[in-house]
């Protein structure tokens, strides 16, 4: 199977690297991510030859804004409905922000069952449930 056209990594520059690692490295390890590469300033983690990279910001005039030019979010699939409702669960415990509480897990419309939430610079994050995606 040729690997050619698949995503090989993304690279996040974030505020404060510590604070942003309480967020990720749980919710990654819960996905099947494992810690790829660590040094002073990032921390990166690998599932299946595709790596995120989370990188201390040196320019922090500015915050990150989904609704602006760039990235809007991440998305990553879910083994089950469960590992949602677990992941969803970690998250209000740890206190990050489960965004669209009120249609919460149908906020994408029915049967679309997923999480949207927050990390700690705002970035949208989905967790999707298998079910939910559709078959290519």
């Amino acid at each position: 199977m040729s690997t050619a056209g698949a995503l090989h990594h993304v690279e996040v520059n974030v505020s404060s690297l510590q604070e942003s690692l309480r967020f990720w490295e749980p919710l990654l390890s819960m996905l099947g991510y494992a810690e790829h590469q660590n040094w002073d300033a990032g921390r990166s983690y690998i599932l299946n030859g595709t790596y995120l990279v989370f990188v201390q910001a040196s320019e922090l005039g500015s915050g990150f804004n989904r609704r602006g030019v760039g990235l809007n979010h991440l998305a990553f699939h879910a083994s089950s409905r469960e590992q949602v409702d677990t992941i969803t669960e970690w998250v209000r415990t740890q206190g990050f922000r489960v965004l669209y509480e009120d249609v919460h897990p149908y906020a994408g419309g029915a049967p679309y069952y997923a999480l949207y939430c927050e990390d700690p610079d705002k970035i949208k994050v989905e967790i999707v449930a298998p079910e939910s995606v559709a078959q290519v």
